[in-house]
C-alpha cells in the first residue's frame, strides 16, 4: 500500500488527536494506519501543505526541553510538585529509570515495568520519554510523551513541554487546546497500562502539566490543564473509527499510495478512499489542501464547515442547496428544505423592502 521501499511513518499523539477530531474520514484513517507520509504524498499530488513545525522551532523546542530536564529533572519535578501536588513531600532525589530497550515493543514493556516498580517503591519518579501503546481501529500506535511523573501516592501525571511562551501566566488558547488534546491521548494510553497492573490500579491524573517558557525568556513556568473533556471526546471518537482492515478490504486490488508514483496514478489511488473534508482539516492534516480542492471541484457543502453540513441533511452540494431554496427541487416536508425556502423568502422580502426604501421620488 505504501510501496515496498517506502518507510512507514509512525502514528504519534498529534496525529491521533487530529484523527479523532474527524473520525468519519476514511482517507486519513487508512493512510495513517498504513504509515503513509502524508506530507510527501501531498507534495506528490501537487498540493503541498507546509504543515508542521519549522526546523528552527524544533531546535528551540528541543533545547528548552533539555534545559527543563537537566539535573535529573529537578526543575520539572519542582513544577509538578508546586502546581499539582504541593501537599506531598518535596521531590528531592527522585528516581529516573533507564527506559532504553530494543524496538518500540521493548520500550513499551520497559516503560510498563518502570511504572510498576515506581508505584511499588513510593516516592517521586520521572520517566523521560516513556513509550506507550494504544490500539487505534485495530492498528497499534506507539506514543512517546515528553515525560510521565509518578507521585509518592502512586498516581501518574502526563507532562507536555512546549516551546510557545506563557505571557503573564497564560498562553495562546489555540495552542493550549492542541496540547491538551495531545495530552489526552497519552492519558488514554496510560490508563490502559494502569488497568493491566495489580489492583487497585494506579490513578492516572486528568490534570496534566503544561510546561512553557516564561514570557520571552528561557526560564520554565507551568500550568495545570484539566483534560477530562478532551479525554472523553478523544476516547469516543477513536471508538467510532472504522477498523483499518475494513477500509483496506474495500480498496481495489493493487492500490498504492507511494509518493514516488506518477501524480495521476496517486490521485486515482487517493480517490478510491472517501474523505470527509472540513475547514478544520487545514490546521490538522497534511492532505487538507488537496481535499479542499477536490471538495470545491465536487461543489460539496463539506467545505462550508461541519455545523452547516449537519444542518443540510441530504443536500450534499451547493447546487442542491440553491435549487432547494429556489423551490426547484427537494421535499417540502424535509426540515432542511423548508428552512432554506423560508430563508429565501425572508431574503426576498428584505431586498424588496430595501428597494422600496431607496426608490427615487417620482
Amino acid at each position: 500500500m505504501r510501496g515496498p521501499d517506502v518507510p512507514a511513518k509512525a502514528l504519534d499523539a498529534r496525529a491521533l488527536a487530529a484523527l479523532a477530531s474527524n473520525p468519519g474520514c476514511r482517507r486519513r484513517a487508512i493512510l495513517d494506519g498504513a504509515g503513509v507520509d502524508k506530507a510527501a504524498l501531498a507534495s506528490a499530488l501537487g498540493a503541498p501543505s507546509g504543515f508542521g513545525q519549522s526546523q528552527f522551532a524544533l531546535t528551540r523546542g528541543n533545547a528548552f526541553e533539555a534545559r527543563v530536564k537537566a539535573d535529573g529533572g529537578a526543575e520539572l519535578l519542582r513544577l509538578v510538585h508546586t502546581r499539582l501536588d504541593p501537599g506531598a513531600e518535596p521531590p528531592a532525589g527522585a528516581a529516573v529509570p533507564d527506559l532504553s530497550a530494543l524496538g518500540p515493543e521493548g520500550r513499551t514493556a520497559r516503560t510498563a515495568l518502570a511504572l510498576r516498580e515506581a508505584v511499588a517503591a513510593g516516592g517521586w519518579t520521572l520517566l523521560d520519554h516513556p513509550m506507550l501503546a494504544l490500539d487505534v481501529a485495530g492498528s497499534l500506535a506507539f506514543l512517546e510523551p515528553d515525560a510521565v511523573v509518578v507521585h509518592p501516592d502512586g498516581s501518574w501525571t502526563v507532562v507536555e513541554i512546549k516551546s510557545f511562551p506563557m505571557l503573564d501566566g497564560s498562553a495562546d488558547p489555540a495552542k493550549v487546546g492542541a496540547a491538551a488534546r495531545q495530552a489526552a491521548v497519552y492519558v488514554l494510553a496510560l490508563e490502559e497500562v494502569a488497568a493491566r497492573l495489580d489492583h487497585p490500579a494506579p490513578r492516572v491524573r486528568h490534570r496534566v502539566l503544561l510546561v512553557c517558557p516564561k514570557d520571552f525568556s528561557n526560564l520554565a513556568t507551568a500550568s495545570a490543564v484539566d483534560v477530562r473533556k478532551q479525554r472523553a471526546v478523544t476516547a469516543r471518537q477513536l471508538a467510532r473509527l472504522t477498523r483499518i482492515e475494513e477500509i483496506a478490504d474495500a480498496l481495489p486490488e493493487g492500490v498504492c499510495f507511494a509518493p514516488d508514483r506518477p501524480a495521476e496514478e496517486l490521485t486515482a489511488a487517493v480517490e478510491t478512499v472517501p474523505a470527509t473534508y472540513a475547514p478544520e482539516c487545514l490546521s490538522a492534516c497534511e492532505l487538507a489542501f488537496h481535499c479542499r480542492e477536490r471538495a470545491g471541484a465536487a461543489d460539496a457543502v463539506t467545505r462550508l464547515g461541519r455545523p452547516l453540513r449537519a444542518e443540510l441533511g441530504g443536500l450534499t452540494t451547493v447546487e442542491d442547496v440553491l435549487a432547494a431554496a429556489r423551490g426547484d427541487s427537494g421535499d417540502p416536508d424535509d426540515p432542511a428544505v423548508a428552512a432554506l425556502r423560508r430563508a429565501a423568502a425572508l431574503r426576498a422580502e428584505a431586498l424588496a423592502a430595501a428597494g422600496r426604501a431607496v426608490a427615487p421620488c417620482p
